[in-house]
């Protein structure tokens, strides 16, 4: 059996390593000419880690990001709403560990290389389509520098772990658009002092004030990496949201300007933090929108299937995209190496193990994530400060929203998906 995996991201060398593992033959086909050390942060969550740990790549991702203590939810006005152990903090058997998403990429890569060999990764192939007979599967390419046509490859199998905006999924979902609503995202990070215990991930505000309100505003941050200057500084990873009337979808490809959404977080200034300094601090700032796709029932048409953001782009809330596609891609290897001779039949098998699941956290990122603690407490108190919480609202209660979300996506301390 052979498989071409076209898109060498988190979910493609994933894939590669997991398939290498269980002797099945494949290449990466990846449409950046080189892939470099590009993005902010990512908190890989304890199911992430343990798909990367039976790859080998436990420790190697611990060196190089922070590993997290806790999770915390703020109002606001930087009061504390709720806070709980994370990782093995938390009981979990695996960390919680937040990371720069380029260093991440680059380690799957190189692991990727030394396993399966360098002349298996392919650089600057961008897929243009795919076609299959009875006996396999073309994949036609073209340079991504250039435009010009590459040599077409032929497999047995292809998985398209070409992310969101999939060229494979948009030929069998022709006109298939992105969902967005309205929130779109900017991103940094920042070289600070360390925030709170230096290991915490922080939630602080919500959008439930709506579209008309300057201060419907939500910020993320979690440091990603410690300085080696002995400064003792952290690089902080920051992600602010902002929800309009009648607005332009942001542009992945555009540097995002402060102007557009710092005044929401102009007053907040914590005796613990003060977020505008936080954001002014990054050296760049990129613009992303709020957009996932709704859940489709069939990812595999023959001899090709999806999977990563593929199959089920969702909301970048609760940590858990990346930790989806490391699953789509172990449990892919798994079924398919099972299935010894016949792969279509491993194939169906996959979409029908993983499509409803996946299914159930693009929903509830977009109803319930994790940050609807803050939604919640914010709703109850009327947008203002408190004096005692549990005049509102237990933490029993808001327990249980945080429960909830983790057994959907797959994370409670009794589920392995």
């Amino acid at each position: 059996m052979t498989i071409a995996i076209v898109g060498g991201g988190i979910a493609g060398l994933a894939l590669a390593l997991n398939l290498h593992r269980r002797g099945i033959d494949c290449d990466v086909y990846e449409a950046a000419p080189e892939v470099k050390e590009l993005g902010v942060g990512i908190t890989l969550l304890p199911h992430a880690m343990r798909e990367l740990t039976e790859l080998g790549l436990g420790q190697v991702i611990q060196d190089l990001g922070i590993e997290t203590s806790k999770s915390a939810f703020f109002n606001r006005f930087g009061q504390l709403i709720y806070e709980e152990p994370r990782g093995r903090a938390g009981g979990y058997a695996h960390p919680e560990v937040a990371v720069n998403r380029g260093k991440l990429h680059v380690a799957l890569l190189n692991a990727a290389k030394a396993q399966i060999g360098a002349g298996r990764i392919h650089t600057d192939h961008r897929c243009t389509g795919v076609s299959q007979t009875e006996d396999g599967v073309t994949v036609a390419f073209q340079s991504t520098l250039t435009g010009a046509s590459r040599d077409a490859v032929k497999a047995d199998l292809v998985v398209a772990c070409d992310g969101v905006n999939s060229t494979i999924r948009s030929q069998y979902y022709p006109g298939e658009k992105v969902a967005f609503t309205g929130i779109n995202t900017w991103r940094g990070v920042t070289w600070s002092r360390p925030i709170l215990d230096g290991r915490t991930y922080m939630r602080i505000g919500s959008l439930h004030l709506g579209k008309d309100s300057l201060q419907a505003g939500k910020i993320v941050i979690y440091p990603i990496e410690n300085s080696q200057d002995g400064s003792g500084r952290q690089l902080v990873n920051w992600t602010a949201e902002r929800i309009g009337l009648d607005v332009d979808m942001n542009d992945w490809n555009k540097s995002g300007q402060l102007d557009d959404f710092l005044p929401t977080y102009a007053k907040w200034t914590f005796d613990w933090l003060d977020v505008p300094a936080l954001i002014q601090g990054a050296e760049r700032v990129f613009e992303y929108p709020m957009v996932d796709k709704d859940p489709i029932d069939q990812w595999t048409f023959g001899r090709v299937t999806l999977a990563g953001d593929a199959a089920h782009p969702m909301y970048p809330r609760g940590s858990n995209g990346s930790a989806q596609g490391l699953i789509d891609v172990r449990v892919l290897a798994d079924l398919l190496a099972a299935a010894k001779d016949d792969g279509l039949a491993a194939l169906r098998e996959y979409e029908q193990v993983r499509g409803p699941a996946t299914a159930k956290v693009v929903r509830t990122n977009r109803s319930t994530p994790p940050d609807y603690i803050n939604i919640k407490v914010e709703e109850l108190t009327g947008d203002r400060p408190f004096d005692r919480l549990e005049d509102f609202i237990s933490q029993d209660e808001l327990r249980k929203i945080s429960d909830a979300y983790k057994k959907i996506a797959g994370f409670s301390l009794d589920i392995r998906p």
